[in-house]
């Protein structure tokens, strides 16, 4: 599909000039209320561990409401602003939302040795399933960030057969070629986010060490001092891969792109600190039957605010569009 080139791309305030700070002021400033409270629900895996889930219901049958699964990013969570900001909107247009929250991002370690990662497609397999078993029947797909990762990915593992209960999908932010993203992120002018991302993530890690001290040792802890050295030393030995580049490969949803069979948008911003020229392949994407890729000048990383702000940031705005958009 063509790379689309919108009517009104974002406009952002002067006082926000590049993507630095479109990215921090929302993640930092931004409070959004939503009309109604969540519903917290644990699913518990098949592995023995959990899951922990937000559910918005509007009334009426599930089966007959149209359900939006938000996956959200990196050590985040379902209470980020970025993930009620989607909800706020689409319940306001008649959907039901599943906010779900990976292992160990609710609040509370999980209980197995895994944690989650970029490519770990099964957990969202699983929430999709359990939505489905429940009777949703027209399931859409939101991602940002590494969410945005895994929803691509799982949509391409799905092949030329997907569930018919997926209607569409958007992903924001999206590092879909995450060697060269982990490289970006780990410049100089990038110490902020990786420095907070390490705090949240040695902190988890020492507690899951607590537990399976044979599997995480002190040693392997101590010799982490960036967020590459991170999945070269915990997210892929962890996970079954050989190394950190090894993980990087195999889940980058790049590589899944073309066998999307599923309406689907990616957005990505040009001046996204967090991503690399490999994650805006606008050449490539013009040869897919079933991906646009709309490429932002501006942004940041999940950022989106607008100039003219009014409670909802460009983001949101253009997720409202394009689900309610006839396929």
């Amino acid at each position: 599909m063509p790379v689309i080139a919108i009517k009104n791309p974002i406009k952002s305030p002067f006082w926000l000039p590049e993507g630095h700070t479109q990215s921090i002021f929302p993640a930092l400033f931004r409070h959004v209320i939503l009309e109604q409270q969540p519903i917290r629900e644990r699913l518990n895996t098949d592995d023995g561990d959990f899951l922990d889930v937000d559910w918005y219901l509007n009334q009426g049958d599930i089966n007959k409401t149209p359900l939006l699964i938000i996956s959200h990013g990196l050590e985040g969570g379902s209470d980020r602003e970025y993930v009620k900001g989607p909800v706020r909107v689409m319940q306001r247009e008649g959907y039901n939302i599943l906010a779900w929250n990976y292992r160990s991002c609710s609040g509370e370690i999980n209980r197995a040795l895994r944690f989650y990662h970029s490519g770990a497609t099964d957990d969202l397999d699983f929430i999709i399933r359990q939505a489905n078993q429940r009777g949703a029947n027209q399931i859409s797909l939101a991602g940002f960030s590494l969410g945005g990762n895994l929803t691509l990915k799982w949509l391409g593992e799905q092949g030329e057969n997907p569930p018919q209960f997926i209607r569409k999908a958007v992903a924001f932010s999206v590092p879909l070629h995450l060697s060269s993203s982990s490289k970006n992120l780990a410049k100089r002018e990038n110490r902020l986010y990786t420095h907070r991302f390490l705090q949240t993530l040695i902190k988890k890690v020492k507690e899951k060490s607590a537990r399976y001290p044979q599997d995480i040792t002190a040693e392997m802890i101590d010799s982490v001092k960036s967020l590459v050295d991170f999945d070269d030393v915990i997210t892929g030995p962890l996970h079954g891969f050989k190394d950190g580049e090894d993980y990087y490969e195999k889940s980058s949803s790049l590589y899944f792109l073309d066998q999307i069979n599923v309406t689907t948008l990616i957005v990505n911003a040009k001046n996204d600190p967090f991503l690399s020229a490999e994650c805006i392949p606008e050449d490539y994407v013009k040869t897919l039957d079933f991906v646009q890729l709309d490429a932002q000048e501006k942004g940041g990383h999940c950022g989106f605010y607008p100039k003219n702000y009014q409670g909802y940031t460009w983001s949101e705005n253009r997720a409202e569009i394009w689900f309610n958009k006839s396929v």
